[in-house]
């Protein structure tokens, strides 16, 4: 268990370290000849949005979205929610403990958002099952109400 936590974090710091390679511009180029363009609009599909969540939060649902979230979000994050993990240079990252956010957005498109990635998060595609993220959507839910 603990070399796979080990495993994990390694990849993801290293996919975190790629992406914000990747943004910069090489020494011989300077930002004035390399116009860059602005990033694409993030759009959730309306069918996605209005996903139903067919996992209830009940204990043992909550309890497996707080296993997955412990090794694969938490360390952005947050441990409590609050969006301030370990990657203080990572922008956007919400505050799941924020009612305002969690009223924000339906159960389908946290979905989205956990198997698809946004922004500098990466997707978890599929390497979770379909009930993982729903637990790990149930589970972020619960932020809110522990205020």
């Amino acid at each position: 268990m603990l070399k796979n936590l080990v495993m994990v974090c390694a990849v993801l710091s290293l996919q975190v370290i790629a992406w914000n390679l990747q943004g910069q511009t090489s020494p011989q180029t300077s930002p004035q000849t390399s116009p860059q363009t602005p990033p694409a609009e993030y759009k959730i599909p309306p069918e996605a949005a209005n996903r139903s969540n067919p996992v209830k939060p009940n204990p043992e649902s909550l309890a497996r979205g707080k296993k997955i979230y412990s090794y694969d979000c938490a360390v952005c994050h947050g441990k409590a929610g609050d969006g301030k993990g370990d990657m203080p240079e990572m922008k956007g990252i919400p505050d799941f403990t924020d009612p305002a956010v969690q009223k924000g957005r339906t159960d389908g498109e946290w979905f989205y958002i956990i198997q698809k990635g946004k922004g500098e998060m990466p997707p978890e595609g599929d390497r979770a099952k379909s009930e993982d993220l729903w637990n790990l959507v149930n589970y972020v839910r619960s932020f809110a109400t522990k205020k």
